[in-house]
């Protein structure tokens, strides 16, 4: 996520490498180089310039804590500061009563009834026992959006396409979830300039009572996220934002810095198109990954969650950190790491992994992993555990045999070649301390 933004700044950080002293030069240059790309992230450039002024003063009026490099320091300061920008951690959902309603606001478009899908799966792995309510009678494919997620999730959904009336729909749904742990209640998505959808919004929310309003921004709209969220703010109290589609936005800092204003926390961020990318907000974490310093707490949780009932080999996990791993070891450790997200963004977490691994090793596809699969299927066991024995014959049968083009067989070996060595070299720096243990741990 915000890819530019983390690459910029980490860049950036590396300016400041063999700093002996806090030295005026280096640390105006390195915020030059913040605001840089902070407003190419499109960051409010008000925001920007208080931001520079702060972390300035303090670089330069604060002592290093003993034992800590100026460096260091001035990484913290950074680190604390953008933390800052974006506002303190939202509060976990508590149920504390049953139904615990929850009331989903956004523009058309902004991804709010996918997102809604994705809290749906995100409630069910927390433990809960999650219901939803389509109210939206202006887009006439929105129940049959939300019945094909809830299908594919096994979670009851209340609409009727042939019913115009939101506030009914919302009274005879809640109703009917009354003992559901959690109810989820959509909502039409609507224009800001929009009166009716406004007051329908208004009613909706009386007739609710939700325990708490989440409101979904376009993580690409940048700045205008702000006006959105006022606007939005005016027909009932904003408990929480959700940004969407911050996994390829160049203007994700926009929305998240100019949410952040409004006084509601960011509660969580859509970071893919799976139904599991939905990923509680968490500042700390967030600007560590941008900053290249990774976020082993969340790649932990991740791994707990799929490793549960998964049993997982940690011979062939230590072969693939030191390299020595073969085509039949890689494909088994990727297809688990491919389960717990998108590549790059599982690498983002491990620290200075970010932009190490190269973009067409990082790109592991569900489809890709397939036809790997296909083509290792028409391989021969000796052929799997010593990859170097595939010559041109080799290749030429096994393309045959899976039904596919010679090229695919080299792609794979190409695949294999790359990323052992990205591997092997980052096991070489950081698995033999105390991120090897973590790692290792963490698969246990």
């Amino acid at each position: 996520m915000l890819g530019n933004l983390g690459k910029n700044l980490t860049n950036t950080m590396k300016k400041l490498a063999g700093m002996a002293i806090i030295d005026e030069e280096v640390v105006k240059e390195v915020i030059k180089d913040i605001q840089r790309a902070l407003i190419q992230a499109d960051v409010n450039i008000k925001l920007v310039l208080n931001l520079s002024k702060t972390i300035e003063k303090r670089s330069l009026s604060e002592e290093p804590p003993k034992g800590v490099t100026p460096k260091e320091h001035v990484i913290k300061i950074v680190y604390e500061e953008l933390v800052h920008l974006l506002g303190e951690k939202a509060p976990e959902i508590e149920v504390e009563t049953k139904p615990f309603k929850i009331l989903f606001m956004g523009l058309q478009g902004s991804g709010k009834t996918t997102t809604i899908g994705k809290l749906a799966r995100y409630l069910q792995r927390k433990g809960f026992n999650p219901a939803i309510i389509c109210t939206d009678t202006w887009r006439p494919a929105a129940y049959e959006q939300l019945r094909q997620l809830t299908e594919s999730l096994n979670v009851p959904l209340y609409g009727d396409p042939d019913n115009e009336d939101a506030l009914d729909l919302a009274k005879k749904g809640i109703k009917k979830f009354k003992k559901q742990d959690i109810i989820i209640v959509d909502t039409a998505g609507r224009h800001k300039e929009e009166k009716d959808l406004l007051d329908e919004m208004k009613q909706i929310s009386v007739v609710v009572d939700p325990d708490e309003v989440m409101l979904v921004i376009d993580g690409t709209i940048g700045q205008q996220a702000r006006e959105q969220a006022l606007a939005f703010s005016q027909t009932t109290d904003i408990g929480s934002i959700v940004i969407t589609k911050l996994d390829g936005s160049a203007k994700g800092g926009g929305a998240l810095s100019a949410v952040a204003e409004i006084g509601a926390p960011i509660k969580f961020i859509g970071t893919g198109e799976r139904i599991e990318d939905l990923e509680a907000f968490d500042p700390d974490r967030f600007i560590s990954r941008l900053l290249g310093m990774g976020d082993i707490k969340t790649l932990i949780e991740r791994a707990e969650e799929i490793a549960e009932g998964d049993e997982v080999d940690m011979e062939s996990m230590d072969a693939m950190l030191s390299g020595k791993f073969t085509l039949k070891d890689m494909y088994a450790q990727f297809e688990v790491m491919n389960k717990m997200g998108p590549m790059q963004q599982v690498l983002n977490m491990m620290p200075g992994m970010g932009n190490k691994l190269p973009k067409n090793a990082s790109q592991v596809t569900e489809e890709r992993l397939n036809k790997y699969r296909i083509l290792m299927d028409s391989m021969t066991e000796h052929e799997l555990t010593h990859p170097e024995v595939i010559k041109q014959s080799r290749v030429k049968r096994i393309a045959k045999g899976a039904g596919m083009r010679n090229e695919d067989v080299k792609e794979l070996l190409k695949y294999y070649q790359v990323t052992k060595k990205a591997i092997k070299g980052f096991g070489k720096r950081k698995m033999g301390g105390p991120l090897g243990q973590m790692m290792r741990q963490m698969m246990r």
